[in-house]
């Protein structure tokens, strides 16, 4: 049946805008791997469509985009849901990289191919438990990834662990490598100082965090301000959101 006047216009011009900034995005990338001499590829682009319906991945998902961020459950579990529905034969991964309640970790097992923000011994057992019930009902069929979330000012409103702390999360992720997959580090730079200081020191907390793990070799740093500095001090994936999508768009009360 035929959508109402005007949707497949609609569409297409939504294509039409999401085609250009991913260029552009990708060609951003591009250009910060060939700026700080990496290789072509080292720095993945991963894009953030929270707030944005299903359409628009699946939009995405056409244009060649293969890697999601989400940060609003149960927002992404539906998102995912549908997506998943209506494209059964894509290949494509949605990580969780916001805020996570340990009462939400039983949903986000269901779907996401990583938790990049795990900052606390009680969210690491709560994912680790989700993690096996998931693989036991057959809803993934491999470890639930895991991002340690560093924090680099101990600002507690904004997420993360100190450097210090990050051991011994670490320890108790591999203790839970039957559910849990140790990856790596994600960091966001705060508000206050230069984000090139900031990703510099990432940069060397990652370093001597892979010297303990070095199974641990993803960093993700980096969103549409900062990219550019992240992908020179050794980001492997950049969070790009507003430079994709578009302003946030506005939600019903």
């Amino acid at each position: 049946m035929a959508g109402p006047i005007g949707e497949g216009s609609a569409d297409q011009v939504r294509r039409a805008q999401l085609s250009e900034s991913l260029a552009a995005a990708r060609e951003r990338v591009a250009a910060a791997e060939r700026a700080a001499g990496r290789p072509a590829g080292s720095a993945r682009l991963m894009v953030v469509t929270k707030y944005f319906p299903a359409r628009d991945m699946e939009l995405l998902i056409e244009l060649g985009a293969a890697e999601f961020g989400e940060n609003r459950e149960p927002e992404a579990g539906r998102k995912v849901a549908q997506v998943r529905e209506d494209r059964p034969e894509s290949v494509f991964t949605v990580d969780m990289i916001g805020s996570l309640q340990r009462k939400k970790a039983r949903t986000v097992a269901r779907w996401a191919h990583r938790v990049q923000s795990v900052d606390s011994a009680e969210l690491v057992d709560a994912l680790a438990a989700a993690a096996r019930s998931s693989l036991e009902r057959g809803d993934r069929t491999t470890p639930l990834g895991v991002l340690l979330q560093l924090s680099l000012d101990g600002d507690p409103r904004r997420g993360g662990a100190v450097a210090g702390a990050l051991p011994a999360l670490a320890d108790q992720v591999l203790a839970a490598d039957d559910a849990l997959r140790l990856d790596g580090l994600m960091v966001i730079a705060p508000l206050s100082g230069e984000a090139g200081a900031h990703l510099a020191a990432a940069a060397r907390v990652h370093e001597q965090f892979r010297e303990r793990y070095p199974q641990a070799v993803e960093l993700s740093a980096g969103m549409s301000g900062d990219l550019e500095d992240a992908i020179v001090n050794g980001s492997t994936c950049v969070r790009v959101g507003t430079a994709i999508m578009g302003p946030r768009p506005i939600l019903s009360p």
